[in-house]
């Protein structure tokens, strides 16, 4: 079975090496959507593949983290990259280019990561992220599965390379949250949410 959770948010980014003159040359922004399909062959307690509740937590938190923000390049010219950190509180800065394509993979791997690092109490077994949707624009996405999350053949998304801004970071409940996917500790999930 796949249950589905949908979250949005607005950011602003320029995809170099695009086709497009005005996307790659000139700051813009998207209303982006983002679904995140779960999979499992088994329900919990409560009859259910994964509650929608425990998303509200860190996952949404990974989602929102690109909300009113900046999406860097750390390949991009530096003196833009410096000056977007200067201008902007918000910003993430990323190992590859901010396309759909590329934030389908990226919030694959940050979801995948801490799906890996939760443990479960309600009987949930062995859940799984089975793809990420990345709604650009109303006509057009980008759908990201396992296999293009950790393709070498499109960029490595490399966990230490993904940095977020203080103001990010600082509206998360946990403070600490990026850097303990990073090191991969566990997080519990409550009984109740």
């Amino acid at each position: 079975m796949i249950i589905r959770k949908l979250f949005k948010f607005e950011n602003a980014h320029i995809v170099r090496g695009c086709s497009s003159i005005k996307c790659k040359q000139s700051l813009h922004g998207h209303s982006y959507k983002v679904e995140l399909l779960f999979e499992s062959n088994f329900l919990d307690k409560g009859q259910m593949v994964f509650d929608f509740g425990l998303m509200k937590q860190n996952m949404k938190a990974l989602v929102e983290s690109f909300d009113h923000a900046i999406a860097l390049w750390n390949a991009d010219d530096k003196e833009y990259v410096n000056d977007m950190k200067k201008h902007s509180a918000r910003w993430v800065e990323l190992p590859v280019s901010p396309s759909a394509e590329q934030f389908s993979r990226v919030i694959f791997v940050m979801i995948d990561n801490l799906l890996k690092l939760t443990t479960t109490v309600n009987g949930e077994k062995e859940v799984s992220l089975h793809s990420v949707i990345v709604h650009e624009t109303e006509t057009g996405y980008a759908q990201g599965f396992k296999e293009d999350a950790y393709s070498k053949n499109m960029g490595r998304i490399d966990l230490d390379k993904i940095i977020f801004s203080d103001a990010v970071i600082n509206e998360w409940a946990d403070s600490q949250l990026w850097e303990k996917i990073k090191k991969g500790a566990m997080f519990i999930n409550p009984k109740e949410v």
